[in-house]
């Protein structure tokens, strides 16, 4: 196994702080945060697919 130490950052790439991991800072962190709000990290959907027909009971 990789020691905690050895991880990086998937912000910067610098080695993760033990109260911040998987971050290097907090700073890195708030980054990441962003992204997720600003939905950077938005998975793309296919405009083919079918829709989904749900059951009702």
């Amino acid at each position: 196994m990789a020691d905690i130490a050895e991880k990086k950052c998937p912000i910067c790439g610098k080695p993760a702080a033990e109260g911040l991991r998987p971050f290097c800072s907090k700073r890195c962190a708030d980054v990441d945060l962003n992204r997720w709000l600003s939905g950077s990290y938005a998975i793309p959907a296919r405009d083919d697919e079918p829709p989904v027909e749900q059951d009702e009971d």
